[in-house]
């Protein structure tokens, strides 16, 4: 799927899509665009497929309840995700080209709310969202996971709903402390503990997603190491970070539109991401703040064509 061992997945969608003129407001957040101009999310996929990404992420990560409310979820959640679904599709058959679509399963209960997971409410929620996104999809990815719990809950029910077996990808989401003992989950649980858990359950990937580059080189080294303490080296690692400054433990992702830190210039993000191929990322991209200029750069540095 991709060039020199790197699989290159794509950036963040929210910050395209104001960009565009595309409706961006809260609650609803991306899924906005979803609701009212869900061709200008086929333009952000299309615009990352340029930029070189060999993995495009469906725009449901904001179809939950927390951002579009549970009247609108129970009437038109399935619908909606799979349209998210289509719009990804779509963009590749208009590229003509090969690139996979990775169907989003976001934190169910919020962003960084590892305090508000809800065991008994998990299936009514990602059900919806796996059965609409199902057709479009070549494998899964459950982003933003702050809590061991939720990526096993989720993890199974794919497992259990998804008749076709396609690959699952987990992305847990750090804490940006750069002082505390040990890599840890926005739950406080440790990154080790995370790992060892997803290994168990035999996913293809663990990867670390909307949080501080340097935090993921840390959870890096701790995740490889776990992997062969469990002879579970078969197991890609991947890293998208991104672009904000460092979020306090109390911080919810998508309360509001942070600035993003003026020294991640794509070349600066692309020095991140060398780190982590050396560390033993095979899966890297960009998440929030973390454009198609960042892809490309990515693109053109592992596939060894010189940027334009």
């Amino acid at each position: 799927m991709a060039t020199n061992s790197v699989t290159i997945i794509d950036g963040g969608m929210g910050r395209e899509l104001a960009k565009r003129g595309a409706p961006f407001r809260q609650p609803e957040w991306s899924a906005l665009a979803m609701i009212e101009a869900p061709e200008v999310v086929r333009d952000v996929h299309r615009a990352y497929i340029k930029s070189g990404a060999d993995v495009i992420t469906t725009n449901s990560y904001a179809l939950v309840p927390f951002h579009i409310g549970a009247e609108r979820f129970a009437q038109q959640g399935q619908e909606l995700a799979a349209s998210a679904g289509e719009m990804a599709r779509a963009a590749v058959i208009l590229e003509g080209t090969t690139t996979q679509i990775a169907g989003s399963i976001p934190p169910l209960f919020g962003s960084y709310r590892a305090d508000l997971f809800d065991a008994d409410h998990v299936e009514d929620i990602a059900a919806p969202l796996i059965n609409g996104l199902s057709p479009y999809v070549d494998f899964w990815l459950a982003e933003t996971q702050s809590l061991i719990a939720e990526s096993i809950a989720v993890r199974e029910l794919l497992s259990r709903l998804d008749t076709d077996h396609k690959p699952i990808w987990i992305a847990f989401t750090l804490e940006d402390n750069m002082e505390i003992d040990v890599p840890r989950l926005r739950s406080g649980e440790m990154v080790a503990e995370a790992v060892a858990a997803m290994a168990d359950r035999d996913v293809e990937a663990i990867l670390f997603n909307c949080c501080q580059p340097d935090v993921i080189d840390q959870a890096l080294d701790v995740a490889q190491s776990t992997l062969q303490d469990k002879n579970a080296t078969h197991i890609e690692l991947g890293a998208y970070a991104n672009a904000f400054p460092p979020q306090p433990k109390n911080a919810a992702a998508n309360d509001t539109l942070n600035q993003v830190r003026d020294d991640l210039t794509p070349p600066a993000y692309l020095h991140w991401a060398q780190k982590w191929q050396a560390q033993g990322a095979s899966l890297i991209g960009g998440c929030c703040g973390i454009g198609p200029e960042h892809i490309q750069e990515l693109s053109s540095y592992f596939s060894g064509t010189p940027s334009a």
